[in-house]
C-alpha cells in the first residue's frame, strides 16, 4: 500500500490530521511522526513514502534540510506546512523544489485538496501567493504585464515553465538535456527580462505569463478555487 507521512511536533493537530486523512485517503497508509528524524526511517529511494507533509515549526526541520531531503529522495513528494499563510515561505518552498506549501489557517477542504493535488503530480500553492495584494509595491510583488513571447528565445521559452514549477538549474538541465552552465545563462537572462531579483519572484511572474500568453497550452496550468495547481 502507498504511504503518506505526516511530520508535526504538535501532537493533537498531528493526530487529528492523521485520522482525517486516513478517512479520506482510504487507499493509502498514513504514518505520523513528531520529528523528521523519526519519519526518515520510512523513506526509501524507490519513492516511499509517496508524500511527506512536513510542518516547518518542527524542531529538526528547516528549509535547508528539506532541500537536502528532496535531493536524497527525489521520488517522494514533499509538501511544507506552517501556521502562517506566508507568501515568502510559499515561494521558498517552490524555490527549493518542493511540491508545494499549505497553511494550517486554510480550510479543511483546501488542505485536503492540496494533498490530493500533490499526490496526483501537481504543485500546490495557496491563493495568497498568486492573488497578490495590489497595494504592495512592485519591488515586493513584481509584475511583467508588457512581457511577450517575441522577447524570448526558443530556449528561454522552454525554461520558463520549468522555472514556474520551481525547478533548480540542475533539474532544468537534466529535463532539457543541456549543460548546467547553459541553463544558468538562460535563467539569468530570463530574470533580467522579467525584471525580478530572484527565482522565487520569477516563479510567480512566469506562472502569470504562461497563463496570459496567447496560444499557451491550457493543460499545463490549471486554476482552481482553492489555489493554483501546476502540472509537472
Amino acid at each position: 500500500m502507498r504511504v503518506v507521512v505526516l511530520v508535526d511536533c504538535h501532537g493533537l493537530y498531528l493526530s487529528a490530521l492523521g485520522a482525517a486523512l486516513a478517512a479520506v485517503l482510504t487507499d493509502r497508509h498514513i504514518l505520523v511522526a513528531r520529528s523528521l528524524a523519526c519519519a526518515r526511517h520510512n523513506f526509501r529511494p524507490d519513492g516511499k513514502p509517496e508524500l511527506a507533509l512536513i510542518d516547518m515549526t518542527t524542531p529538526d526541520v528547516s528549509w535547508e534540510i528539506l532541500r537536502l531531503l528532496r535531493q536524497q529522495y527525489p521520488k517522494t513528494r514533499l509538501l511544507a506546512m506552517s501556521h502562517n499563510s506566508n507568501r515568502i515561505d510559499a515561494l521558498r518552498a517552490l524555490e527549493i523544489g518542493l511540491s508545494g506549501f499549505v497553511s494550517k489557517s486554510q480550510s479543511d477542504e483546501e488542505i485536503f485538496g492540496a494533498i490530493t493535488d500533490v499526490l496526483s503530480g501537481r504543485i500546490y500553492v495557496p491563493p495568497t501567493v498568486i492573488h497578490l495584494d495590489q497595494a504592495e509595491s512592485p519591488s515586493v510583488a513584481p509584475r511583467a504585464p508588457e512581457l511577450n513571447a517575441n522577447k524570448l528565445t526558443p530556449r528561454q521559452r522552454a525554461i520558463l515553465p520549468l522555472i514556474a514549477q520551481g525547478m533548480s538549474n540542475k533539474e532544468i538541465a537534466r529535463a532539457l538535456k543541456i549543460a548546467v552552465g547553459t541553463t544558468k545563462i538562460h535563467a539569468s537572462s530570463l530574470l533580467r527580462i522579467l525584471g525580478v531579483r530572484n527565482r522565487t519572484e520569477a516563479a510567480v511572474i512566469a506562472r502569470n505569463f504562461i497563463l496570459d500568453e496567447k496560444g499557451a497550452d491550457s493543460a499545463s496550468v490549471e486554476l482552481v478555487e482553492n489555489g493554483t495547481r501546476w502540472k509537472r
